[in-house]
């Protein structure tokens, strides 16, 4: 009988503290509603301490409230609210680990020591390693994606990683950039119809607004990368260094797929080792992307015609649509120097594959910009083709918002190389059609003063 009674007030006492905490989650929460998380506070640890698997609320709400407390502190108190916030990303994977997620913890504590000064290179290294290699679906934060290869570039400048391991990492991390984008850009071209035809709901609006704004903040991210590896992928590193591994990998289908890809990008294509990388590519997987470097080959060694072959085959043997888009941009850049109209022509494929190929875009309007002197009979028409290649650059940023930063930059050059509002008022061309009977093609109207 007293087991029972003992028993009887543990569920008494129990199902109290529960109305309680119940009675303090409704008030934090709607304290942290209006954000007056200085009163949130007091409720929330109530809850957090008692009944911490209550409700998502004391995790979710929970940070909120504590980088809050980070934010307004200094000192020890400042250093006891981080760790007090560290241990709350720990207890949410202890007591929600199907919300938390692996990578999203680590890399939230990682941020939180690294805006705090608390982390030093090779933590930062070995944790966002962790995160990525162990649940890489849901790595898709771009500062971590950039202080995860910043850190490795900083540790091989300091003598304790190789060169290799950051082209790996490297690789690994733009592939992760090009694969999250691609999700945003194909939300993307869902909806840039229904806003032309202004027929977007209010949710959809929040969407592509969603979608835009990341799909840039992995533009720039991408462009930081970039400039962190810096000389380290250039011909006089790429070149050494696969001589010195081309025998021990030389039969890892990855690593020489990912050496040909960066050696041509490099345009490192001129030296021996190039040929000889290529060749291993075409001996372990004769793909789609082999035929597009047999194909540059060809077109250094005189063979036009072998090459648009190479390129054409490439085409042909690949399926995936993204995948064609992207060969069929690659072939544009081989072109873009001696034979405008091809690089265009092979553009367009790119663009008829993925509309959302900016890329493609981008150089369609460089091309037309580089050849303004070549169209028009009069200094005002061969300028007028300045205005071709901005609308090109606009609709580049507009499709992948990832590349807007260049696209904008791109379209305000052009723009001001166009003809001004004196030329248009001098010439008497106010809202008339200028058209073009070079390799351009088309017409563009002028604008009305």
């Amino acid at each position: 009988m007293a087991l029972v009674l003992l028993g009887s007030m543990g569920v008494s006492n129990a199902q109290a503290q529960n109305q309680e905490c119940m009675t303090n989650l409704s008030i934090y929460v709607e304290h942290a509603k209006v954000k007056n998380y200085e009163a949130a506070y007091t409720p929330w640890k109530m809850v957090y301490d008692n009944c911490p698997d209550i409700n998502w609320a004391n995790f979710a709400y929970g940070e909120r409230i504590l980088k809050d407390r980070v934010k307004k502190s200094s000192g020890a108190d400042k250093e006891a609210n981080v760790q007090e916030l560290l241990t709350l990303y720990d207890n949410s994977r202890k007591y929600f680990p199907k919300k938390a997620k692996l990578a999203e913890v680590i890399i939230d504590k990682v941020l939180l020591k690294y805006d705090n000064k608390m982390i030093s290179d090779e933590e930062i290294y070995s944790e966002l390693s962790r995160a990525f290699n162990e649940d890489k679906p849901n790595f898709k934060n771009p500062k971590a994606l950039y202080l995860y290869f910043s850190s490795l570039v900083d540790l091989h400048k300091a003598g304790s990683k190789d060169l290799q391991e950051v082209f790996d990492v490297y690789d690994d991390v733009t592939e992760k950039i090009e694969d999250e984008n691609v999700k945003l850009t194909d939300r993307i071209s869902k909806l840039l119809p229904k806003e032309e035809a202004g027929t977007l709901t209010s949710k959809e609006k929040k969407q592509l607004k969603a979608a835009t704004t990341n799909s840039e903040s992995f533009g720039k991210i991408e462009g930081s990368i970039d400039s962190k590896l810096g000389d380290l992928a250039d011909c006089g590193n790429l070149i050494p260094l696969y001589q010195k591994s081309f025998e021990e990998k030389k039969n890892d289908v990855n690593w020489v797929k990912r050496a040909v890809g960066r050696m041509f990008n490099k345009e490192c294509t001129d030296d021996p080792m190039f040929k000889k990388l290529f060749e291993a590519q075409m001996a372990l997987d004769p793909s789609a992307d082999a035929y597009v470097y047999g194909g540059n080959l060809k077109l250094k060694a005189g063979d036009r015609n072998g090459a648009v072959a190479d390129f054409n085959k490439a085409l042909d043997l690949e399926t995936d649509a993204r995948k064609k888009s992207n060969i069929a941009y690659k072939v544009a850049t081989v072109f873009r120097r001696s034979s405008k109209s091809t690089a265009r022509s092979y553009a367009q494929k790119a663009i008829d594959a993925n509309p959302s190929n900016g890329r493609a875009y981008l150089l369609i309007a460089n091309l037309y910009a580089t050849s303004a002197n070549d169209c028009g009979s009069t200094p005002f028409e061969k300028r007028a083709v300045y205005w071709r290649a901005a609308e090109m650059a606009r609709k580049a940023g507009r499709v992948d918002p990832s590349l807007s930063g260049r696209a904008n930059q791109s379209a305000a050059s052009y723009s001001a190389k166009a003809p001004s509002k004196t030329d248009i008022f001098n010439s008497g061309m106010a809202g008339k059609t200028v058209t073009f009977n070079c390799w351009v093609g088309g017409s563009v109207k002028v604008p009305n003063l």
